[in-house]
């Protein structure tokens, strides 16, 4: 049996809130609150916590630990993701896969680990003067994340759904190469997006919210935050209502958190929301543009042996190829890599109705899947999309697809499509509504160039939100300088993807984590006049 140190955390006395068992109205006072357990939050919490500060963390899913994981899809979408895994973009073209439990989308994300790409940076320090975010100044942060998280690469061989990539891209001269992961003493079941049974991955559930908990801090979950309270450039205090215990519904019972300074790591969907529901100061008209998803392809193909690529760690290869190949600012690049193959996953991406789409999951087994995450934010036609409220209060995401981002999403097919062919592929499925399959790659050159792109024709996912809260040097690009620091707000820290003012050009957790270690330690600084504690 798994060591869960929650359980040992909670009979030890670590201070933990249910508010969906709350039966009167809380005040909590803390010298900083945090809105937001995942890859910000975590990283924050452990680090402010550490510095001798008073902590109360705030997570408006439920507290799952590895007992409740069971990799099963039927439970875990409802319990662990926004939305049950079912959030889309306002048009409903896009759906947006992002965690909602405590420890955020690090509980169930796949565990690819890269550092922010070079170009990236290089990128935002001209474009949007972040000049002190260079390789050299950001490898110390990643260096003690990576120590912290066990980032490293996997010591297996890679499972066949990855091998298949790699073998493809040898055939055809494709550069590949290994991926980093987040794990610890990994079982290599396969199943990372239900949640860790065995407590392997390292997310924050597991290292730095227990180490947040150890040395004082406060865990309210259930408790969607509502609106921050200001006077004046200053705010005051933080309102949250209670959540049932399904999440859905709101409790009759609030929760006010007084604090010296707020940090937000909700997400780069809702931190924006947060903001805008609480009227924050936004002269530029910045606030919740230019997020973006890294809008994602998908390619399926039939092969001749079985595959199971639900078995195994379940991304360790990738491909640059098709970035490295274009300019950054120039056509859409993207990024290849390969997904589980969830029953649940597989059969709600692929395309076709009744006996057609029957037949595709008889062939579950033996079928390969890849991924094309499209480079978004880039150029100035991939302005990403705006982050809006419902009449509720609830956050919705506007993200049109653009000419420009089409384009690529066809390029991103066909590349796949020669890959999986070149893999000794039957059979390949873009996934289009129009695509019935193609035998060969002359045939899928053909039919693919003849596909109609439109939305929900052509399926597009994501599971990378990035932008909302962008930094820069100025504040007519930027609500955020390059310390998370919000302007016009004096006590209010942003500590999540959403500061990126682009996309990342690669799965976003580990950019998440440096950036939050250097932004953290700094305010340490700042709030105790001491030296910042170093990540454990």
């Amino acid at each position: 049996m798994t060591r869960d140190p929650f359980v040992e955390g909670l009979k030890g006395g670590w201070q933990v809130i249910d508010a969906s068992a709350l039966t009167a109205d809380r005040t909590l006072e803390a010298d900083v609150a945090i809105v937001g357990s995942g890859a910000g939050g975590g990283i924050a919490a452990e680090i402010l916590t550490k510095a001798g500060l008073k902590v109360v963390i705030v997570e408006e899913g439920p507290l799952k630990t590895s007992a409740d994981f069971r990799m099963r899809e039927a439970d875990a979408y409802p319990q662990l993701y926004q939305e049950s895994a079912a959030r889309k973009t306002k048009d409903k073209a896009i759906n947006v896969l992002q965690g909602r439990s405590v420890g955020g989308s690090t509980t169930v994300n796949w565990t690819s680990c890269f550092r922010t790409p070079a170009t990236t940076l290089a990128h935002w320090q001209r474009e949007f003067g972040l000049k002190d975010l260079t390789l050299e100044a950001m490898a110390p942060w990643f260096d003690a994340v990576d120590r912290r998280l066990s980032i490293r690469y996997w010591d297996l061989s890679p499972n066949e759904n990855n091998n298949l990539l790699r073998q493809a891209a040898w055939k055809l001269g494709v550069s590949v190469a290994p991926i980093r992961r987040n794990v610890k003493g990994c079982w290599n079941l396969g199943y990372c997006g239900m949640g860790c049974p065995t407590d392997a991955k390292q997310s924050m559930l597991v290292t730095t919210l227990p180490a947040a908990l150890a040395a004082g801090a406060t865990l309210v979950h259930h408790l969607r935050a509502e609106r921050l309270v200001m006077a004046g450039d200053r705010i005051e205090a933080l309102d949250g209502v209670a959540m049932e215990a399904a999440g859905i519904r709101p409790l009759p019972w609030r929760v006010r958190i007084r604090a010296k300074h707020f940090v937000l790591a909700a997400g780069a969907i809702g931190t924006p929301a947060l903001l805008l529901r609480s009227g924050a100061p936004d002269p530029g008209r910045l606030l919740g543009r230019r997020t973006f998803l890294h809008p994602t392809t998908v390619s399926a193909a039939l092969m001749d042996h079985e595959v199971r690529g639900y078995a195994g760690a379940p991304q360790t290869i990738y491909s640059d190829h098709y970035l490295e190949n274009v300019a950054v600012d120039g056509p859409i690049g993207y990024k290849l890599e390969v997904p589980p193959m969830h029953p649940v996953l597989f059969s709600t991406t692929l395309q076709g109705f009744g006996e057609a789409h029957a037949q595709l999951m008889r062939e579950f087994a033996t079928s390969h899947a890849m991924l094309a995450l499209l480079r978004d934010g880039f150029h100035p036609q991939s302005p990403g999309g705006t982050v809006q409220l419902r009449d509720d209060g609830t956050p919705l995401l506007d993200y049109p697809i653009t000419d420009f981002v089409w384009e690529g999403v066809r390029r991103s097919w066909l590349a796949m499509a020669e890959l999986q062919f070149a893999a000794g592929a039957k059979r390949v499925y873009v996934v289009h509504e129009q695509c019935t399959g193609y035998a060969s790659w002359a045939e899928a050159k053909a039919g693919i160039g003849q596909l109609p792109l439109k939305n929900q024709l052509a399926r597009i996912v994501s599971a990378h939100v990035m932008g909302g809260c962008g930094m820069a040097a100025d504040g007519k690009q930027g609500v955020t300088d390059a310390w998370g620091r919000y302007r016009g707000l004096g006590n209010l820290s942003v500590c999540d993807g959403s500061l990126f003012p682009t996309s990342i050009g690669a799965n976003p957790q580990l950019s998440v984590y440096g950036l939050a270690a250097r932004n953290a330690s700094r305010l340490a600084e700042e709030l105790t006049k001491q030296p910042a504690p170093a990540l454990a």
